[in-house]
């Protein structure tokens, strides 16, 4: 494999020492603040948050190993040598005008190198670009993948993972942010007089007056239902959860969940159980690589692949969002058709059969692929950008560039305006709630006690189990005693016996 520039034989150790040490001060600087960071986390009991960062870290050294491998295979993966006329194939820009730009450039080389042949520099310059493709392939034959093309790929690689990171921290930031405006919602109703006995036995509610009802109902019927869904479309891009949404879902969580704490935190609790989702969605799960692999086999020219796909991240949000809010139409139908007044405040009946299989965590699941497959765009936009420039032939006309980039943030922005917040609500109306339900310390004393409670469990089965081998080894010894001495019995009669019959004919002989 031809390399070009010099070795560490030629370069001098001051260079060598003065790069190495810039690489590792930088290093250590991210690695401390990563690690202060943490410990503001733990100091602050923000333990979800904390264990994002973790799963930060553990990406990270998942590209480092990634960069370690590539660099250290680069020299055998160009060795490796493939058919000329397979590389001609599916290739990502028009391999004609490759052709010649590619002539048009040696053109230029050769007039270069004949211009400076005294000096000798073109061509050596012309030598290492053909042994750079050439590599120790046979005629006929080129390498799999040359150092430069790994090089680009390694980068592109970690262009990957650092947006991925970056646009969900965003997307949780603004997100948390929009949800956290709903405080004021919950504090509005911890400061009212709640008396749990006294709202059920006196006080009466029109259901078809209530405001989550009249926002929400539309009426009996199919032609009503397809509405529905309509409402549920449009109503994710304006006012996706108000003050009468909020209250009713809070209230229908707390007579489910937890009846005997009418003044539980709500909002708390759904912020924490948002948190602890975080560690879920900023890692890079083994199927969304498989998506990167297959992304980056169907980029060939004139498919404008990438472009087709920036619309999978767009309609699986609106889909997703659109879910979200049928769910809320569904639980205010469910109330209207069956009831014109109840006693007490209106409340709806959390069931994960609103839900897609009966899976709430499958939706954290399409968001999770949502906000990598933005990600993958923006990615690669930048990346080539940097790399080969605004105008390479990889980027594509201008045509789809512009609607890729609109539709990139829109994603982004939607996601955290609508979606996320959507679904940190939507979700708590399952059949079941989160561990976030409690606080840290107790969560730990549970998770604790269930261990105990579990090893304890098998030490009796244990014992009981022993005891019941003691009891029966007795048993045996036991039931061996008694044939011991029964066969000694009869043993002893059968002696006196033959002692008797002996004895008689004597006698009678007499």
């Amino acid at each position: 494999m031809a390399e070009g520039g010099t070795t560490l034989e030629q370069t001098p150790t001051w260079v060598v020492a003065v790069v190495c040490s810039v690489i590792v001060i930088i290093s250590l600087t991210v690695e401390r603040l990563l690690h202060h960071l943490g410990k503001i986390l733990k100091k602050k009991n923000q333990k979800p948050l904390f264990e994002a960062l973790q799963k930060i870290k553990e990406e990270l050294m998942l590209l480092g190993f990634i960069s370690l491998l590539l660099t250290v295979c680069q020299g055998l993966i160009s060795k490796i040598c493939m058919p000329e006329h397979l590389s001609r194939k599916w290739l990502p820009c028009d391999p004609e005008k490759d052709d010649k730009d590619t002539k048009t450039a040696a053109h230029f080389q050769a007039f270069f190198s004949a211009f400076s042949a005294h000096h000798g520099t073109g061509r050596r310059l012309l030598a290492d670009a053909a042994s750079e493709a050439e590599g120790n392939c046979p005629k006929g034959k080129v390498p799999l993948l040359s150092t430069t093309a790994l090089h680009h790929l390694h980068i592109f690689i970690f262009v990957l993972a650092v947006a991925h990171v970056t646009f969900c921290a965003l997307t949780i930031l603004f997100g948390g942010a929009k949800i956290r405006q709903w405080k004021q919602w919950e504090d509005s109703v911890a400061n009212e007089e709640f008396d749990a006995e006294e709202v059920l036995k006196t006080k009466f509610t029109h259901v078809h007056e209530h405001d989550f009802i009249k926002s929400r109902f539309r009426g009996f019927g199919k032609s009503h239902r397809l509405s529905g869904w309509m409402h549920s479309f449009f109503k994710q891009f304006y006012g996706s959860v108000n003050k009468s949404d909020y209250t009713t879902m809070r209230l229908g969580f707390i007579m489910n969940h937890c009846r005997g704490n009418p003044q539980f935190n709500f909002h708390r609790y759904m912020m924490r159980a948002l948190e602890a989702d975080f560690k879920k969605v900023v890692g890079i799960s083994w199927y969304l690589w498989v998506f990167v692999v297959v992304f980056l086999l169907l980029n060939v020219h004139n498919w404008h692949a990438y472009f087709w796909i920036s619309f999978i991240p767009f309609i699986l949000l609106l889909a997703v969002g659109t879910k979200l809010e049928h769910i809320i139409t569904q639980l205010a139908h469910e109330v209207a058709e069956k009831h014109v007044a109840i006693e007490g405040d209106l409340y709806v009946k959390p069931s994960d059969d609103h839900f897609w299989f009966r899976k709430p965590r499958l939706v954290l699941v399409l968001i999770h692929i949502i906000l990598f497959q933005n990600s993958f765009e923006i990615a690669v936009f930048l990346w080539i950008c940097v790399q080969y420039k605004f105008h390479s032939c990889i980027m594509g006309p201008y045509g789809y560039i512009i609607p890729r980039l609109i539709i990139g943030l829109f994603v982004q922005f939607f996601c955290s305006y609508s979606t996320l917040p959507l679904y940190a609500i939507v979700t708590q109306m399952g059949s079941s709630f989160k561990k976030s339900i409690f606080d840290e310390h107790i969560q730990e004393g549970l998770v604790g006690w269930a261990k105990q409670a579990k090893k304890n469990m098998g030490l009796r089965k244990a014992a009981a189990k022993g005891s019941n081998q003691v009891v029966h080894k007795d048993d045996s010894s036991a039931s061996i005693q008694m044939t011991n001495v029964q066969s000694e019995q009869n043993s002893a009669e059968d002696q006196d016996g033959n002692n008797a019959s002996e004895i008689v004919p004597d006698t009678a002989h007499k």
